[in-house]
């Protein structure tokens, strides 16, 4: 036993005459403009002078000329690189330590590489521990290195760069999906004062006929001046909606009116409208990235489950081996129920004693197109359809319940998928038996028999209500905090099989909304109908008045050489969008709620 005051012995240093391998703690604490590095050796003395590294490559030349020094003095080192955490700061610099390992004739060797990385949380923890509340560059990355050499963490692989692209798309659509988030609320509460009633009538102000109604009628007395006839030229809304919503308009009680207001609620509907357009433009992005990945995962094989899900969960995941059972995947995106007693429902009334929702933990992203896959997952997978059933049977009144089993199921099929590289096989368990006693009747609709043209979670997403703000449900129901409310579209997306008609197309939608609905509207100048401004084409300076728009004839030309396109509405999208004409048209459908063609016509192009 030692004496109380002694000192605590300590081993040997490593000499460069003893062969032994020395290994060498490299502890680094990342920032937007520059890291910051602290060299240990094994008996957690400082084997070189500490190091600020600017984030470029005359930094990153620093850095590793301070290692290929420290790799002279000794026949065998070990480097153990340790950074605080792997966030956006980490990326360029986790790929330039990952590359330190490999052999490369021009430059000399360096030795074995390991590098990890650590969670923030526990990094803080352990740095605490050490340093007490000290906290800067020095101290975390002083604290990195006596954990690499102390607790000798599991190095972290490299990731290959299709997958690093997946990462960077999905961080952008979370980012976009989260600001249609906002905008949706700021849409709420401005509504709230132009035309409160509305709310009380459309659950889901998102919906496409419901911003169109807004565009046109931005206030209560601008609806209350129209007339059923003006309200059925909206594309999609329901005829059973017309005359609730004028009664509610002439007898609103809303504070606001005037020019400056109307102009407020349209620019919020614009913006919508463009977050909607952003938002799917970086979901084709995300399903080339998916399909780009070295090694397939098959999670787009699980019905209910389409590419969009399948890609952002890849992008969340990274690697199901970090998860050692389903369960553990399951409570990593927050799928378990947690109990809430307390507070009131929408109506005023009292919650139950013991009632359970869906806890919020976990990426809102993955929750948000899970919710969407899961909803079509009970109409096309044995699986999920069969423990859905179940559920139903129990909670007959409680079906957001059962949703949130199927996305539960949904994560364990994705686990054993992912973890048996085999795509889903519906006949592997006889997952259907007899629909159980009790089902109600709603349940019908989910029999066993193949059902065509089901609907994709990415078909159902361009319908749902924005991640966070919450639905009108039920005081009972549990209700996910990225989710809409639990029941399936009815009516069908637009797909390749979609009967246009051009003519039909062109009559619904004037050139001059989709120049607004762009944000081009602004740009153009001259008076009366005929407008010039910079073609947005083949023009991105802002330079320029060869693109010319007749808004009474709905047509379009740019009149630089260079350029030269022309046409109409669906010419214009096509040109920017890069698509072609029928493509074009099937886009403008699903972003501006189209019909598609009357109810009898042959396909036109010219109409």
């Amino acid at each position: 036993m030692l004496p109380r005051n002694a000192p605590t012995p300590q081993s040997p240093s490593p000499s460069a005459d003893d062969g032994r391998p020395v290994r060498i703690g490299v502890g680094i604490d990342t920032s937007r403009y520059g890291h910051y590095a602290t060299f240990l050796r094994d008996d957690l003395q400082p084997a070189a002078d500490e190091l600020q590294v600017a984030e470029s490559a005359d930094g990153y030349a620093q850095f590793r000329q301070r290692l290929e020094r420290i790799a002279q003095r000794y026949p065998a080192v070990i480097f153990v690189i340790r950074l605080d955490a792997a966030g956006q700061y980490a990326d360029n610099l986790l790929h330039f330590l990952h590359g330190l390992a490999t052999r490369r004739a021009d430059v000399p060797p360096l030795g074995a590489v390991t590098v990890s990385c650590g969670d923030p949380q526990r990094n803080k923890n352990y740095r605490a521990a050490l340093f007490g509340s000290k906290k800067s560059d020095p101290v975390e990355a002083r604290a990195a290195a006596r954990f690499a050499l102390s607790e000798r963490p599991t190095p972290t692989p490299p990731l290959p760069t299709e997958l690093r692209t997946l990462r960077q798309v999905a961080g952008r659509l979370q980012a976009v999906v989260r600001q249609r988030t906002r905008l949706i609320n700021q849409l709420h509460h401005l509504l709230a004062l132009t035309f409160p009633e509305l709310a009380l009538l459309v659950q889901d102000l998102s919906l496409g006929w419901v911003l169109e109604l807004v565009h046109r009628y931005p206030t209560a007395p601008h609806l209350a001046a129209a007339t059923p006839n003006d309200l059925g030229k909206i594309p999609y809304l329901p005829d059973e909606r017309r005359d609730a919503l004028l009664e509610h308009a002439r007898s609103s009680i809303a504070s606001l009116d005037g020019p400056d207001v109307a102009e407020l609620v349209r620019d919020q509907v614009r913006q919508l409208r463009d977050a909607r357009a952003r938002q799917k433009r970086l979901e084709n992005l995300l399903i080339q990235a998916y399909r780009r990945l070295p090694e397939p995962n098959h999670l787009d094989t699980i019905p209910g489950i389409g590419a969009v899900t399948a890609a952002v969960l890849t992008a969340f995941i990274l690697d199901v081996g970090r998860f050692d059972t389903p369960d553990k995947l399951v409570a990593y995106f927050g799928v378990l129920p947690i109990e809430m007693a307390s507070g009131v429902d929408r109506h005023g009334q009292p919650r139950g004693p013991r009632r359970y929702v869906m806890s919020k933990r976990g990426n809102d992203l993955v929750r948000r197109y899970l919710w969407m896959a899961a909803l079509s997952a009970l109409r096309c997978n044995p699986a999920v359809r069969a423990l859905y059933r179940r559920v139903v049977a129990k909670h007959p009144q409680r079906k957001a319940v059962a949703v949130g089993h199927a996305m539960r199921k949904l994560l364990h099929l994705v686990f054993a998928i992912w973890k048996t590289g085999k795509e889903f096989d519906a006949a592997h368990y006889p997952w259907e038996g007899a629909a159980p006693a009790g089902g109600t009747a709603s349940d019908s609709h989910m029999s066993a028999e193949p059902q065509a043209a089901l609907p994709t979670d990415r078909d159902l997403s361009a319908k749902e209500q924005a991640a966070g703000h919450k639905p009108a449900l039920g005081p009972a129901e549990p209700v996910v905090t990225a989710a809409c409310a639990p029941t399936v579209p009815h009516e069908p997306a637009a797909g390749e099989a979609t009967f246009l008609d051009f003519a039909h197309l062109k009559q619904q939608l004037p050139l001059a909304q989709v120049l607004d609905h762009l944000g081009l509207a602004a740009r153009l100048r001259g008076s009366g109908p005929q407008r010039r401004g910079v073609c947005p084409i083949h023009r991105g300076d802002g330079r320029g008045r060869t693109f010319s728009v007749n808004r009474d004839d709905n047509v379009f030309q740019c009149f630089d050489k260079s350029c030269g396109h022309k046409g109409d509405v669906i010419d214009l999208w096509a040109a920017l969008h890069g698509l072609s004409l029928r493509a074009a048209g099937l886009d403008l459908v699903q972003t501006f709620h189209l019909e598609p063609a009357p109810q009898t016509g042959t396909e036109k192009r010219n109409g």
